[in-house]
């Protein structure tokens, strides 16, 4: 593979992780694979950047110095919200030019401002979707996946999320072995598609205020292979299975029974990732029942069957 210069965007109020987290993923491939990413920073004026937390980073140059890269990553942060409108200047006539036009986290909302979006689906930071479509309404924000790829744009959602991002680029230029062992070295795992949901089920449900409907959260995600209709849950709870059902969505914002889809998907990929379980086994233990209505689920959510979901995502050699 030819060598591709990655240049990375830096300005205030930018969020660090988001720069150094691709940032190590593309020089450990690097160090792996001589001569396949030339990594580069820049900034406005060439001059050195605060990030959210302090942190100062110095950049190699200025954007106006930097030759057109194969890939343009841009971060996000507080500083991507209201951007100084000579990047997006810089970004809306230089960003068509790469071959790759990454954002991180919020750095979507640059490209949107530099009107590289518009007609794409793009995914950002889960807390600033509503804040991005209202003004950019001929982008489509898709507030869950961990990261999307629309043609050569690719955007992620907040934080780590863009170090999975990364990992996929270098898997899609070396190789999933190659993408592996970066993945290893900076001790993260190359599991998460990218449809997979920014949260876990618990994350993204809210926890319930009274304690029988938090017991119940808990009994769901202990034993997802048990009965879970709102009956039963209904009557673990004491309550009726109408008010049960009412209450359970006023106190977590979700319905039981999405709640169970939810977990029970969940479980069920933990197990085709770090078990050797068969696939009839993890659909009884998950509370499917059956391998094809496991399939089914996997197929409505994830977009793959179990089995190309564990080929690709389990580690090829667990250590």
């Amino acid at each position: 593979m030819a060598q591709r210069t990655v240049l990375v965007v830096l300005f205030d109020g930018l969020q660090s992780l988001d720069v150094t987290g691709p940032v190590e993923v593309f020089a450990g491939a690097e160090l792996l694979r001589p001569g396949t990413y030339r990594i580069r920073t820049a900034s406005l004026d060439g001059a050195p950047v605060r990030s959210t937390s302090g942190l100062t980073l110095v950049p190699d140059g200025s954007l106006a110095g930097a030759a057109d890269p194969d890939v343009l990553l841009v971060p996000g942060g507080k500083g991507s919200l209201r951007p100084d409108p000579r990047l997006v200047d810089w970004v809306r006539e230089h960003g068509p030019r790469a071959a790759r036009l990454v954002s991180v986290c919020t750095g979507a909302a640059v490209l949107a401002e530099a009107g590289l979006l518009d007609g794409r689906r793009i995914t950002t930071h889960w807390a600033y979707c509503d804040r991005i479509a209202r003004r950019h309404p001929a982008v489509e924000i898709d507030p869950d996946p961990v990261y999307v790829r629309d043609g050569n744009v690719a955007t992620s959602a907040g934080v780590t999320a863009g170090i999975d991002l990364a990992l996929a680029l270098v898997e899609e230029d070396l190789g999933r072995q190659a993408a592996l062992t970066v993945a290893r070295h900076l001790v993260v795992f190359l599991r998460r598609p990218g449809n997979q949901a920014q949260f876990s089920a618990q994350l993204a449900a809210q926890t319930a205020h009274r304690e029988p409907l938090r017991e119940v959260q808990r009994f769901i995600a202990e034993r997802p292979g048990a009965d879970l209709s709102v009956e039963s849950l209904a009557a673990r709870a004491r309550l009726s299975p109408r008010h049960f059902a009412r209450a359970f969505r006023a106190e977590t914002g979700t319905t039981p029974g999405r709640y169970v889809d939810r977990v029970r998907l969940e479980h069920a990929r933990r197990l085709l990732e770090d078990t050797a379980d068969g696939v009839e086994e993890i659909s009884r233990t998950s509370g499917y029942g059956t391998p094809e209505a496991m399939r089914r689920a996997f197929v409505r959510v994830l977009g793959t069957s179990p089995a190309e979901y564990r080929r690709r995502f389990r580690p090829a050699a667990a250590p």
